[in-house]
């Protein structure tokens, strides 16, 4: 349901701030290797995260990406609105755009209440929740290798 950017961004995010409560400033190398991603698209991402004022970074030795006070209280709808908008929480999910209540998709009713589940979802978890979770071992941030 959510694009390939913002799950990297999401994933990104907790890294980072599992980073920051050990005092380290992670960089874009660090980063991309620890969520599996490409690091040219890591750096994008990062630059837009940076540039809307969700995360620091901070240049040369000791240099790396923080949050104020090193702390996040961001919410995964504030980042899904940064990299993807907002259409999500409002598209039709068969793909029509004249979807609503009086001119329903064959999809409306139950793609409704998967939609309304996803936007309730996201305005309470934060990087914050995330990252203790995977800190405690009750989740991982990237795929378990055997």
């Amino acid at each position: 349901m959510l694009s390939k950017s913002t799950g990297y961004a999401i994933r990104a995010l907790v890294f980072i701030q599992l980073q920051n409560w050990n005092d380290m400033r992670p960089g874009v190398i660090e980063i991309a290797r620890e969520i599996e991603a490409p690091t040219a698209f890591t750096a994008k991402i990062l630059h837009t995260l940076t540039s809307r004022k969700l995360l620091w970074s901070m240049k040369g030795r000791g240099g790396g990406f923080l949050f104020p006070d090193n702390e996040s209280n961001l919410t995964l709808y504030d980042v899904i609105l940064v990299i993807e908008g907002g259409s999500i929480f409002t598209a039709c999910g068969f793909g029509l755009k004249n979807c609503s209540d009086t001119n329903p998709c064959p999809l409306h009713v139950d793609y409704l209440k998967i939609r309304d589940g996803l936007y309730n979802l996201v305005q309470k978890e934060t990087i914050h929740s995330l990252a203790e979770k995977v800190q405690s071992g009750k989740a991982v941030l990237n795929r378990i290798l055997n």
